[in-house]
């Protein structure tokens, strides 16, 4: 498979946008439910989110891969790079929509950096 340094750039962008999705947003809560507990408490007068994994066995690996940023991102890619390789047309468009929005949360990271 021959990688430009721009479909790796873009690549990298998709993986940390899907990555982000699994297992830190709140609209994929559901899929985490079942293997985390969330637990929000105040420190300092900021929210703070803690996870406690449920259970033991494969529910408990779960747990684990679906708390852990670096556990996920790599399965994470490796559903993007299959998509990408047997499905080109729907991958492209799958990493192309999570690149943009991977793009935009860091420009809002920086943007809220610095305005604060």
């Amino acid at each position: 498979m021959d990688i430009s340094w721009l479909l790796l750039f873009i690549l990298i962008l998709a993986s940390f946008r899907l990555t982000r999705l699994v297992v830190h947003d709140k609209i994929t809560a559901f899929l985490r439910r079942p293997f985390i507990d969330e637990i929000t408490l105040e420190e300092n007068g900021m929210p703070v989110t803690y996870t406690k994994i449920k259970g033991s066995g494969i529910q408990y690996f779960f747990g684990e891969l679906l708390s852990c940023t670096w556990c996920s991102g790599i399965w994470c890619t490796a559903l993007l790079l299959l998509i990408y390789v047997f499905f080109p047309y729907v991958g492209e468009f799958i990493i192309i929509l999570l690149a943009i929005a991977g793009a935009a949360g860091v420009i809002e990271t920086i943007v809220n950096r610095l305005n604060s």
